[in-house]
This record gives C-alpha cells, structure tokens and sequence, in this order.
C-alpha cells in the first residue's frame, strides 16, 4: 500500500473554493479506485497550506485509478473547475509508505 499526500498551497482568500474542490473529490476518489483518508483545509496557523491523502495499492494502480478519474465527469468537472477559479497555488506529491505497523501495544498491558 502506498499512499500520496498531496500539499496544497491555496490563495487564503479562497478557501470556500478549496472546500468545494475537496468536497467533490470526497465522491470522485472513491468511486475512481482509490482510498481516500481526506482532504484538510487551513484551520489554525498558516491560511495558505492545505492537503488531500489517499491510498492506492501500487504505482501501477495510481496510474489506472489517474486514468478513471480524468474519464470520470465529477472528476474533469473539478478539475475544470480549479482551473477556472485558479484557488490552487501549488500542488506537490510525496509517496509514502507505512512504516510504523503494527500499531499500538501490540498485546502489552500497561
């Protein structure tokens, strides 16, 4: 399992359209193929740094799950709609993978 964290950096004064945008991926994502974990917009700190992470099992998958999604329509929709309102400033993508499981106490008391 590999997971992309994308780091958004949003114009402050949009936000709203950011909260859209990450709404409507909330639908397209899963129905594309991919595990979605969330999108998270500014709260506290810094206004402009927001992030969408998802999971895909492999490269091979991220690369047929991009493929369902610019075919999908809420999914061009969206991106049409970034372009368009321009909320985006920059988008960078970092794969991760899990390297702290199993988690917990792992059967110990205390």
């Amino acid at each position: 399992m590999l997971t992309c964290v994308i780091r958004y950096r949003i114009d402050p004064a949009k936000k709203a359209q950011f909260e859209r945008y990450a709404r409507n991926w909330g639908q397209a994502i899963p129905c594309c193929g991919a595990e979605l974990i969330g999108y998270f917009a500014p709260h506290e700190g810094s206004s402009t740094l927001a992030y969408g992470i998802y999971n895909v099992e492999s490269l091979a998958e991220y690369e047929a799950y991009r493929a369902r999604l610019a075919a999908d329509p809420l999914g061009q929709e969206n991106y049409e709609f970034a372009q368009r309102e321009r909320f985006l400033l920059r988008e960078d993508r970092s794969w991760l993978k899990l390297a702290s499981a199993p988690h917990g106490k792992g059967g110990q008391e205390g």
